[in-house]
């Protein structure tokens, strides 16, 4: 994937000028041993330049880790640690910035060898507060050098998913269709999460498709997808259409994403798309999600925000499904009863036309599609690609402004569950623990759209970060709470 930040942290330890600075030092090169032993260095870089006391050394190790490439920090607390020094190092450093604090090694040397690094985090905690400074703390930040390591690896998806925000460029071809007022997209918070957006007509794309007729590359675009499909290539003949299709939108990713580094799209599939370019887009859609680059249906502009989101935190591809109809009745006894631990109302099936990328799908074939198909010439409606997802862990999240402007989340770990669909388009059986309140007490409670974004394997953890880290209140980041705690709209008497 090339469309995704490469994360490197700069580690640099502090310490309080009335402790030994050997302390910082000697936990700092422990702290960066354990992480070399364990992870890839190619991912941190431990900065060498100074222990900082002061302000001045503040400067000193934020140039030192800007030179080095750094655009993640994390400040380690070797001992107590110096309040304002630390956090404006937090303030300056132009990335996400994390803080974690050294535990105490052994009885044997608790006088010399004392840190108090647990009471300093309580300083630094309070002086980032002060500064309106965003860091991420782990659950519990203070560590041994090995557990301190772990902190760091578990800080990569989450910087990862910051750093793309802050140079992301999401492209939108034309307004939302008629009768889909859920996918509402208000732009000021991408402007608040330093998210660019370019919005444009489909007329603008149709224009630029039109112009990519006859392109040399063609042929070999076209044979990528043969390769691609194999024996589910059931619609040969709309492939040239499709290959031109995807290199005017590739063209235009890169003459259009300007200054920014990475690019998302919400793209326009119906009403008028299809009788216009002659196909849908889906294929090419769940093959540029394939790249990296996520691509929503239906204009969804929050949908493939969330996408790249998630696509950062578990550098894989993702998918974007409508929460679609629930499972029979007769599926769910033949084939789900006492083989799973999930109730009839906790599963549902997740679907969309056909835009999950094909290395998500047990099995695919290109067809048109049918829904289109029943008002429109069939031939207009090929280029969807169907096929059961694969089953596994997966986490369902969004991310969503609200029509007000308010940030809003969820997430919901669960699985796509090993039971044949017999339907038809990109889908699967899903299962998540305690799905029917969530439903109801978030998903209908908090207006939240049809469409959700799904990340193959569990990525609640820091996915939850990330909401946490740009501004999402924690009234407003949900989850599927279990019995035991119901929502605060849950009838206690139902």
């Amino acid at each position: 994937m090339n469309n995704l930040p490469q994360v490197k942290v700069g580690i640099v330890a502090v310490s309080r000028d009335c402790f030994p600075e050997s302390l910082s030092v000697n936990r700092r090169k422990a702290l960066v041993q354990a992480y070399a032993d364990k992870y890839s260095m190619d991912n941190i870089y431990e900065c060498p330049v100074c222990i900082v006391e002061s302000e001045l050394h503040m400067v000193q190790a934020l140039e030192d880790i800007k030179k080095a490439g750094c655009n993640a920090l994390c400040v380690y607390l070797g001992n107590f640690g110096p309040e304002i020094s630390e956090t404006l190092l937090a303030k300056h450093f132009d990335g996400p910035s994390m803080f974690i604090a050294a535990a105490e090694e052994t009885q044997n040397n608790l006088v010399g060898g004392r840190g108090d690094a647990y009471c300093g985090m309580l300083n630094a905690s309070y002086n980032l507060k002060l500064r309106n400074i965003k860091a991420y703390i782990p659950e519990y930040p203070v560590g041994t050098a090995a557990e301190c390591a772990d902190m760091i690896h578990e800080f990569l998806p989450i910087a990862r998913a910051i750093v793309g925000l802050s140079d992301l460029k999401i492209i939108s071809f034309g307004p939302r269709p008629l009768n889909f007022l859920a996918c509402n997209a208000p732009i000021k918070q991408l402007y608040n999460l330093g998210v660019e957006i370019e919005e444009n007509s489909e007329l603008d794309l149709f224009e630029a498709f039109k112009k990519h007729e006859g392109d040399e590359r063609i042929p070999a675009k076209v044979q990528e997808m043969e390769q691609e499909l194999g024996e589910g290539n059931m619609k040969p003949e709309v492939l040239p259409k499709l290959a031109q299709y995807e290199l005017t939108l590739l063209d235009w990713i890169d003459a259009h994403k300007g200054y920014r580094k990475y690019v998302a799209i919400a793209g326009k599939c119906w009403p008028a798309f299809q009788t216009q370019f002659g196909f849908v887009p889906c294929y090419v859609n769940s093959r540029l999600t394939g790249m990296g680059i996520p691509v929503s249906c239906e204009v969804d502009i929050y949908g493939c925000l969330s996408e790249f989101i998630g696509t950062c935190v578990s550098e894989d591809v993702v998918t974007l499904l409508d929460i679609n109809n629930t499972v029979p009745a007769d599926m769910y006894q033949e084939s789900i009863q006492n083989k799973f631990q999930y109730t009839h109302n906790d599963t549902f099936m997740g679907f969309h036309c056909g835009n999950t990328n094909t290395k998500k799908l047990s099995f695919c074939s290109m067809k048109y599609q049918m829904i289109m198909a029943r008002t429109l010439p069939e031939e207009v409606t090929q280029g969807t690609l169907e096929g059961d997802i694969v089953p596994g862990d997966i986490t369902f999240y969004r991310l969503q402004s609200t029509a007000d402007c308010k940030l809003r989340a969820y997430i919901a770990q669960g699985e796509v569950l090993p039971v044949a669909t017999k339907s038809f388009g990109s889908i699967g059986v899903f299962a998540i623990p305690e799905m029917q309140r969530f439903y109801r007490h978030v998903l209908i409670e908090k207006n939240y759209p049809h469409h959700g974004a799904v990340a193959f394997g569990h990525y609640g953890k820091a996915l939850y970060e990330v909401f946490k880290y740009i501004g999402v209140p924690v009234e407003d980041l949900n989850y599927n709470q279990p019995k035991s705690l119901p929502y605060p709209t849950e009838n206690p008497f139902a």
